[in-house]
């Protein structure tokens, strides 16, 4: 366990219907990931990075060699609860409201209730989705169901955390958000693998990135040295005309070339402030609202009091208290009880007698009817057919016996 994720010339294949090499999506894929660190894994469309996340994960079989995550196989139901996976699509249910899905997704960790739905409370919050927590998530927009898929992939505090294009359909805000969370994520100790085509978010949270082209390893390597240029940056106050001049007078001395111009503040920063004024005034809107702190239980410092730690005691009292009312017997507690409710208890318990059967007058005599089976009617039509049958045989012999007997007759009568 050197590393939270490693590869061994990890390759896929997609055949065609003849069985015959179609596509290659991961060609000899060497990867290793360390722990505690926020690894970007880069590349166009097509260049494998999904595929390469499903092979991970169990999702895809791999053609040639094997990975290890976590120590172990990423399909394994035990190395499987300590992941947290954001879909390049969130797939979810659309009739539940966002509560409804996020105690879904704990209850298939097997979450206690309590820890259920402290987690909840505080991932809506975070993702800025608690005034539209009762709304069914088939109605929200791209980017408002992409906070609800971060939420899902939070729900089990992972020690890994996959994201496949997290930030796609966010706003500006969103995507601050995204970011602040996997900083705030990695000092907490977690791993996490980012997919992003965002390549500003990647440089500003990722340690280490690899760039993928046709399933292979083009270049990988902590993001500092892959950018680091020749090139020298100051940054001062404002400068007086003389100043400015003597510096430029310096850099010709030194052969060097010179731009000097005023640095701005960057759109989404400008963006996130203008937004937090409206904020601040209290202006009304339907969609999800920016936040700037993280989920309690996401958020705990690995020194002092472990909010986990609290959480697995509180789920062991938990399973102890239902063990506990399972085991001990209920006495009933005696309730005085009126008149009329004893009236109407009578009433209910009530045996209620059954029917007698209905007396027929006839001559003058009551006789009781008497319910026989109804087997008389099918005696009937069978002695009817029976008597048929039996007619025509005799009706057959009695023409037998009259032309005999004629012929007899015409015998005598010839023999005369």
């Amino acid at each position: 366990m050197d590393y939270a994720i490693e590869t061994f010339s990890l390759t896929k294949v997609f055949s065609d219907w003849w069985g015959r090499d179609k596509v290659i999506a991961v060609d000899d894929l060497n990867l290793r990931i360390q722990y505690n660190e926020v690894f970007g894994l880069l590349g166009p469309n097509g260049s494998g990075k999904t595929t390469t996340l499903k092979l991970l994960l169990g999702l895809l079989y791999p053609t040639k060699g094997r990975a290890v995550i976590l120590g172990g196989d990423g399909a394994d139901p035990k190395i499987n609860a300590k992941i947290g996976f954001l879909p390049e699509e969130s797939y979810l249910y659309r009739y539940l409201n966002a509560r409804e899905t996020l105690d879904f997704y704990g209850r298939l960790f097997g979450l206690a209730a309590k820890v259920r739905k402290m987690r909840i409370e505080s991932l809506l919050d975070m993702v800025g989705l608690k005034a539209v927590a009762n709304r069914p998530v088939g109605t929200f927009s791209k980017g408002m169901a992409r906070r609800i898929g971060l939420a899902q992939a939070l729900i089990n505090d992972p020690d890994l955390l996959i994201l496949d294009e997290p930030t796609t359909g966010l706003d500006p805000i969103g995507t601050r958000q995204i970011k602040d969370l996997v900083l705030k994520l990695a000092e907490r100790g977690k791993t996490i693998l980012l997919c992003s085509h965002l390549l500003a978010d990647v440089e500003d949270v990722c340690d280490r990135i690899a760039i993928l082209y046709g399933g292979r390893i083009q270049a990988e390597g902590k993001v500092k040295d892959l950018l680091q240029t020749n090139k020298k940056q100051i940054t001062t106050s404002d400068l007086s005309d003389t100043a400015v001049e003597r510096i430029k007078q310096i850099l010709q001395d030194e052969h060097a070339q010179c731009e000097i111009t005023s640095p701005m503040d960057k759109l989404e920063t400008f963006f996130i402030k203008t937004v937090a004024i409206a904020q601040e005034h209290a202006q009304p809107t339907s969609g999800a609202v920016s936040t700037t702190q993280i989920g309690d239980f996401l958020a705990a410092a690995s020194s002092g009091d472990n909010i986990l730690d609290k959480l697995v005691s509180a789920t062991v009292s938990e399973e102890t208290t239902t063990e506990t009312l399972k085991t001990r017997q209920v006495v009933p507690t005696e309730v005085p009880e009126s008149k009329t409710d004893k009236e109407l208890l009578s009433k209910l318990s009530k045996t209620v007698e059954p029917a007698q059967p209905k007396p027929v007058i006839q001559n003058e005599k009551i006789k009781t009817e008497s319910v026989e089976p109804k087997t008389f009617e099918k005696e009937h039509v069978k002695k009817s057919i029976l008597d048929r049958l039996t007619g025509r045989f005799a009706e057959r012999d009695e023409h037998i016996e009259q032309a005999e007997e004629n012929k007899s007759q015409t015998g005598d009568a010839g023999d005369a």
